[in-house]
């Protein structure tokens, strides 16, 4: 089942490798996938830096079909505000729908998705 990588992961792997081998895993496994939202949280500060291989390394990474179903988006909203979620933002809700729609897990430092992960249904990697 592939494994999108959400933003924490690739920052925390980028300054410090603290999660460095779980994520070289994945890698050499060829389990992970990305989304046209978090190479949009990522690429901007990575061409500040002038970090043009690491762009273009993340752009080859296969690419989740990112369509957002707005009404599915207020209900998950909904369901998280209701079990007392109260600070979940869009993106992150994003995100999780591109997963379930992908069939694919979450792997992230953040800990909304560990929290959402019973709420919404979707899977998240440890």
């Amino acid at each position: 089942m592939p494994v999108l990588v959400d933003t924490s992961i690739w920052v925390d792997y980028f300054r410090s490798g603290h999660n460095s081998e779980k994520l070289d895993f994945l890698i050499d496994e060829n389990l992970i996938v990305i989304n046209d939202l978090i190479l949009a949280e990522l690429i901007p500060f990575l061409k500040i830096r002038n970090q043009r291989k690491i762009v273009s390394l993340l752009q080859s990474i296969k690419r989740l079909d990112l369509t957002v179903n707005w009404n599915q988006i207020i209900e998950y909203q909904y369901k998280c505000l209701k079990n007392g979620l109260n600070g979940i933002g869009i993106p992150d809700l994003i995100i999780a729908q591109n997963a379930k729609q992908n069939h694919s897990r979450i792997y992230s430092l953040d800990n909304h998705f560990s929290l959402m992960k019973d709420i919404l249904n979707i899977r998240v990697e440890k």
